[in-house]
């Protein structure tokens, strides 16, 4: 889930940075420290937007810089348990297929893919369902559910199903509206 946050910290603006003006100056030195940072608690910050207050700067003794107490405001991404996500099959191996979700990657396992027995095939590098002939390959867009979040080594983990109504390849899903669709409007 996407989010704007408001945080407190205070930043190191290096001697480098003191001729760009001090907003700039610690906006600069903002991004330099948080964009892109990836916290258990906030998620993955993706930009500083604004700096909304600076206080007033200190100089530490053998250190050419000036910290600034500062509050900004900052959009990340933090993906919840079963939150819906949809993203793009960047990758399929043998024992799943991994989503691009935004800035961060899901995995979504072969015993996950769908109700369906699931073959792999190594030529086409695609899942196929047994009795639904449905495939699952490279490229597509696919809606699943968030069933496990981790933080390890500074990046996430995540697991996805697509075992749920409503859930799997958009393509699928399309398909299977309009049969309902199709059925529904047959007299009976």
């Amino acid at each position: 889930m996407y989010k704007m946050l408001e945080l407190k910290d205070e930043i190191k603006v290096p001697p480098a940075k003191f001729g760009l003006g001090l907003q700039e100056a610690v906006r600069q030195s903002l991004m330099d420290r948080w964009d892109g940072v990836i916290d258990k608690r906030l998620g993955v910050v993706l930009v500083v937007t604004k700096v909304i207050e600076t206080g007033e700067g200190r100089i530490y003794a053998g250190d050419g810089s000036i910290h600034y107490p500062v509050t900004f405001e900052v959009m990340v991404y933090k993906p919840n348990q079963h939150e819906i996500v949809e993203g793009e099959i960047i990758d399929v191996t043998e024992f799943g297929v991994f989503i691009r979700l935004g800035p961060v990657d899901g995995m979504i396992h072969v015993s996950q893919l769908m109700d369906d027995f699931v073959t792999f095939d190594r030529k086409n590098v695609t899942f196929m369902g047994k009795e639904t002939k449905q495939r699952m390959k490279e490229g597509d867009v696919v809606r699943a559910r968030i069933i496990s979040v981790s933080v390890s080594g500074g990046e996430y983990k995540i697991g996805l199903t697509a075992r749920q109504p409503n859930l799997g390849s958009i393509d699928w899903l399309k398909e299977s509206k309009a049969a309902a669709k199709k059925k529904a409007a047959k007299p009976s």
